[in-house]
């Protein structure tokens, strides 16, 4: 009679992967946010692995959660093994399509800067095929898809290449403009924002510093939006110059007070690699293109 070996132990990769992220972000809600899974699935999930392994892994309490001795003791070790399931993972997508790049961008800079660019970067590079995702946040580097990332940042970081110093200046329609003649008259228009971003408020501490200036007018979650009320006349964005210089060209968008009344909004458009992309020929060719393009 032949006696079979016994079976590897069966791995629950979903509620393996819903511990570690747990534990290495301290947050059933914050690995829920990574995994792209509601916080009850990742609860449901853990609540099985403790049960399969009959030992507690979180200590539940009122503010959250936190690693018991056993949960602290592992973390390390799941969050190495997964690290190197993505590192394998991204090598395998590197080799079955060496010449496509991914790239991870802020949706306001794929939207305004890299997708207008896309063409002529088809142009320049032949047969590399690009893809874009938008992203509010970079990526966790060991646990990314993506190749390149485009993101603003106040200071530059190791590995980090700037690709531009980013400045404020309010644009609008030119028939919006012939009624403004210096930035006091912004009181009598509407002013257009980014709900999310401070950029009225840093623009006008200097450049009128000297005067009280709250903007009046309606506020959008999306950049795009905001642009494209803009170019529709329902105010005057305090533009992010590369993101509206496109329109500035054409002439569809104008500085009603010049470029005098630029100022610098602090942060710079920067640009970096995954660590294993710094070998692909095509990401360092995409990565050198967009830099030239600037």
């Amino acid at each position: 009679m032949p006696i079979n070996p016994p079976l590897r132990n069966v791995l629950h990769l979903n509620a393996l992967r819903a511990f570690e992220g747990a534990a290495r972000l301290g947050s059933f809600a914050q690995a829920a946010n990574e995994l792209r899974v509601t916080p009850g699935a990742i609860a449901a999930q853990i609540k099985n692995l403790e049960s399969e392994y009959g030992a507690a892994l979180f200590q539940r309490h009122a503010q959250g959660v936190r690693l018991t001795p056993l949960g602290e003791n592992v973390r390390q070790e799941f969050t190495a093994a997964f690290d190197a399931l993505e590192a394998a993972a991204r090598n395998l997508r590197r080799q079955a399509a060496p010449r496509s790049v991914h790239i991870v961008a802020l949706p306001s800079l794929a939207a305004l800067w890299l997708g207008p660019r896309l063409p002529e970067l088809s142009r320049l590079l032949g047969d590399i095929d690009i893809s874009v995702t938008a992203a509010d946040e970079p990526p966790n580097l060991k646990r990314s898809p993506f190749d390149l990332c485009l993101f603003y940042t106040d200071r530059i970081e190791t590995g980090q290449q700037p690709v531009l110093n980013e400045e404020l200046l309010p644009v609008c329609i030119p028939s919006i403009a012939s009624g403004l003649r210096e930035p006091g008259d912004l009181a009598k228009v509407r002013c257009i924002a980014d709900v999310v971003w401070d950029d009225w408020n840093v623009w006008a501490s200097a450049a009128m510093p000297d005067r009280s200036f709250t903007p009046q007018g309606p506020g959008f979650s999306l950049y795009s939006i905001a642009v494209q009320q803009a170019l529709l006349g329902a105010g005057v964005l305090i533009g992010r110059r590369s993101l509206v210089q496109q329109h500035l060209d054409s002439g569809a968008l104008v500085a009603p007070f010049g470029s005098a009344a630029a100022v610098s909004l602090g942060l710079t458009m920067a640009l970096w690699m995954l660590p294993q992309s710094k070998d692909s020929n095509a990401v360092i060719a995409v990565a050198n293109a967009l830099r030239r393009m600037a």
